[in-house]
């Protein structure tokens, strides 16, 4: 059974726009408290990042949520990954986050976690879906919840932060450089790594409302990487907007993506401590240098469709512990239940200093195969599986590119596109190639346009 409004992570859209608007809220939080309080007694918590529209988004899922008899636990602005940690350590039946993730401040959307810490199963998002079908009604004034406010969930966070790492580590003698997107991980980070030990130099710490992910952040690490260097420091760390994404910036000021911090992870966690039967996640978006690396290493590497629930699938499936995107979403089971920006960059800085290699150096072991991804409008996702001039297209590609290179055609789940992407080891014949399928797509589509 297919679902009406939740996505492969949560509900999001344009504020104002159906469903990310405030009377949809108050449904759904009443819809989500009528599934939970079935299940027994128990709250649910709610945290959300630094966009404005949060304050009403909260409001009304609060007035939902106690309408239905839920008592619920309120974090403030907290990191995505921290709400799934809290939601397991304060025994919540539920977390919810309101967020747009790397979104800009227009958009906001809802995230939910089980009480293990995990993307809800499908089988709860489809019963909230089935109650939001229903009148709503409030329970008798006696049953309905309370609401609270947790003082002291920063602290507990930047502790769990801390632990992941060992207890000897310390990064004393480092300058990091910290993006913070002015979104959720503002005044959680900083302090995580300077009670490590670090010199640490803030950009992106002053959230308004509206300036979230606004020319910062993991999205856009370049005035990070002029930070870095202006400052001659030893490396910088930008998260996204709710913190469950990570890009890093060596000393040269030269931008790691998801794919290498996954690959200097493996390559620590796989290589130097040596994790038996293990292997790396990764998805189809991959750069294929990381997977050809990784075979260097002896590490197997399998990919997924794109997004990190199919990542997490795959990784319980093969009882693996780490996976991740080209993003910078990346999961390390052995450390928490999702992805974690913080505890992803604690992980990769782990690996410079008991390797005693810079982040340049760790970085060298992998190299990057140029990659294109060109977006052409369709109108029938049907109609170009079925295209024979299209398939035909791509086969002649990958008969150029020989073992050297991957096409991948992907569509949208977001958008009425397919993303035709290349990759190779000549950037200037990813280049062609990506232009030539582009135009014979594009072309097949208006013909079945007309």
């Amino acid at each position: 059974m297919s679902k009406k409004f939740f996505g492969t992570d949560g509900i999001r859209g344009e504020v104002g726009t159906y469903p990310i608007t405030p009377d949809f809220m108050l449904k759904l939080g009443w819809a989500t408290g009528k599934v939970f309080a079935s299940k027994g007694d128990g709250k649910i918590l709610i945290g959300k990042d630094t966009r404005i529209s949060g304050y009403m988004f909260e409001s009304a899922l609060e007035a939902g949520l106690t309408s239905a008899g839920m008592d619920i636990n309120l974090l403030g602005p907290m990191p995505t990954p921290a709400v799934a940690y809290l939601t397991r350590t304060f025994q919540a039946q539920a977390g919810i986050v309101i967020s747009a993730s790397h979104n800009g401040f227009q958009d906001n959307g809802i995230k939910f976690f089980s009480a293990e810490g995990t993307k809800l199963p499908d089988e709860v998002e489809l019963a909230i879906e089935d109650e939001m079908e229903k009148a709503l009604s409030t329970v008798d004034s006696g049953e309905i919840g309370k609401a609270s406010r947790i003082v002291d969930a920063s602290g507990r966070y930047i502790e769990f932060c801390k632990s992941t790492v060992p207890g000897n580590l310390s990064l004393k003698g480092l300058t990091i450089v910290l993006d913070c997107a002015n979104g959720a991980t503002y005044h959680v980070a900083p302090n995580v790594f300077r009670e490590l030990g670090a010199k640490v130099i803030t950009i992106g710490t002053e959230p308004d409302g509206l300036n979230i992910n606004d020319e910062c952040g993991s999205t856009k690490p370049e005035k990070l990487a002029a930070k870095v260097k202006e400052e001659k420091a030893d490396l910088g760390i930008a998260f996204d907007g709710d913190g469950d994404r990570v890009a890093m910036v060596d000393h040269k000021g030269e931008i790691l993506d998801g794919d290498e911090l996954l690959y200097i992870i493996a390559r620590y966690k796989l290589g130097k401590l040596g994790l038996k039967d293990q292997g790396i996640i990764g998805t189809v978006m991959s750069n294929l240098g990381l997977e050809i690396a990784l075979k260097e290493l002896d590490i197997p590497f399998r990919r997924t469709k794109v997004g990190d629930r199919y990542v997490m699938s795959e990784l319980l499936t093969r009882k693996w512990l780490f996976g991740g995107e080209s993003s910078g979403h990346i999961i390390c089971l052995d450390s928490t239940s999702t992805g974690d920006g913080i505890i992803s960059a604690l992980q990769v800085l782990t690996a410079t200093q008991v390797l005693g290699e810079s982040l340049f150096d760790l970085k060298s072991g992998m190299t990057k195969f140029p990659q294109t991804m060109i977006n052409v409008r369709i109108s029938d996702k049907k109609a170009l599986e079925d295209n024979a001039v299209i398939r035909a297209s791509v086969e002649k590609a990958e008969a150029e590119l020989g073992n050297t290179g991957r096409v991948l055609l992907r569509p949208s789940g977001t958008e009425p596109v397919v993303r035709v992407m290349v990759e190779g080891e000549n950037e200037s014949q990813v280049n062609k190639l990506a232009s030539q399928i582009s135009e014979v797509v594009a072309a097949e589509m208006e013909k079945n346009v007309a």
